[in-house]
């Protein structure tokens, strides 16, 4: 078979696209986390563009504009396809790479379409999938290995004075002593009758306290509120600290009846007081809320059903079809759809994104993802499950999917 030229394919067009994206400039900001590699074999001698514009016109359209190479490249998913060959006694052989910062599956997706090209420029072709690397994978190998020479070094080097130890014992001997406090002989910290005090749900929160070094605090032994707490809170600037579930809510109502608060503080939703960490124990109490902002969010009747004409159509199909996706669709003022990621992107997504003002995912709306919301200005939020909030803006409307549609 005699030599073809670039454009021999009978898609000149195609073909010189494909060769603007083997040449184009070195794309050093992309950050890829996988590498498609493959190998192919061709009965003809063929060229670099003739390989990369079979690729990306033989794959166009098999599963729509998401996983589209020329979209997927435009946007920076996919980098530059590299391609090398050789050719001997009328045949063509070599191997082809492409980075991809896309999730596994759809990386995968693209990989086995690979093996579908079964012709480059008008010659018979074969292109076989060699494997799928994880370049996280060798740092990931590389920061073991330096791990295990530091702990080493450590253990070696590091070995601490009888009196560094009885330091350390002695002092985590005194974070830990709770006193009695009351009648009820409620856990509390040495500090709790100074000017401002911190109330959590038991003994094991005020441990956690102490270590982080707050000392002004007590807990509630139970969902009944003791006198002793209600007394407390009369004269003090008082903060409510409870569990992200269920039984912080709990305790948070009877509070709110019986006790003067003035500020609520929620762990993260599923997790308890005594299984916080200093930093997320610090974060909590920076972000406590004032009783007033409570009490208004609770004074507002429930959201009614969103009746179904007072979305798109458009709009009402897609949240049909966004069940079991673990998608996300992002829409502006107009409910014109912006962009589609996956859930596991959405935060990121929505931290370096503008004009987005309603979303709709096949998801939890949690109180992290609630508060980005607000600050980039979303109006609406609507998931498929909602999780125990510890405070709802009042810009930010959120709805379930079964709320607006069945």
């Amino acid at each position: 078979m005699k030599s073809i030229s670039a454009k021999s394919d009978g898609i000149p067009k195609r073909n010189e696209e494909a060769r603007c994206a083997m040449v184009s400039p070195s794309q050093s900001s992309f950050s890829h986390k996988y590498v498609i590699k493959a190998k192919f074999e061709v009965e003809g001698v063929v060229e670099k563009p003739d390989v990369i514009g079979a690729i990306f016109g033989q794959t166009e359209g098999l599963f729509g504009s998401d996983l589209d190479l020329r979209e997927l490249q435009k946007g920076g998913r996919i980098g530059r396809i590299e391609i090398t060959l050789k050719s001997e006694k009328d045949k063509t052989t070599g191997t082809i790479i492409i980075p991809s910062s896309l999730d596994k599956v759809s990386t995968a997706i693209i990989a086995a379409a690979l093996e579908s090209v079964d012709r480059i420029g008008p010659c018979e072709s074969k292109i076989i999938l060699d494997k799928v690397e994880d370049v996280r994978e060798e740092k990931r190998k590389a920061i073991m290995e330096k791990a295990k020479e530091i702990l080493k070094n450590w253990i070696i080097e590091t070995t601490p004075s009888t009196e560094e130890i009885l330091k350390e014992v002695s002092e985590a001997i005194r974070q830990a002593e709770v006193m009695e406090y009351g009648p009820e002989k409620l856990p509390a910290g040495p500090e709790v009758d100074s000017g401002s005090l911190i109330i959590v749900e038991g003994r094991a929160d005020v441990i956690n306290l102490l270590k982080c070094g707050i000392k002004n605090v007590i807990g509630v032994e139970g969902t009944k509120i003791p006198q002793t707490v209600i007394e407390l809170a009369k004269n003090k600037e008082t903060t409510a600290f409870l569990d992200g579930d269920r039984g912080g809510d709990l305790i948070l109502k009877e509070l709110l009846q019986v006790a003067d608060i003035d500020y609520v503080a929620r762990a993260p939703p599923g997790k308890e007081v005594e299984e916080l960490t200093p930093k997320e124990i610090m974060k909590a109490l920076r972000d406590r809320v004032p009783i007033e902002r409570i009490k208004e969010v609770e004074s507002i009747a429930p959201a009614p059903r969103v009746a179904m004409a007072e979305l798109p159509e458009k709009v009402l199909g897609a949240i049909k079809e966004l069940r079991g996706t673990l998608e996300a669709l992002l829409y502006d003022e107009s409910w014109n759809e912006l962009e589609r990621v996956p859930v596991s992107e959405l935060a990121e997504r929505l931290k370096s994104s503008e004009g987005i003002k309603a979303i709709v995912f096949d998801g939890v709306v949690t109180q992290r993802l609630l508060d980005l919301a607000e600050e980039k200005g979303v109006k609406t939020l609507i998931g498929d499950r909602v999780s125990d909030l510890a405070k709802r803006p009042l810009e930010v409307k959120v709805m379930t999917m079964s709320e607006v549609a069945r």
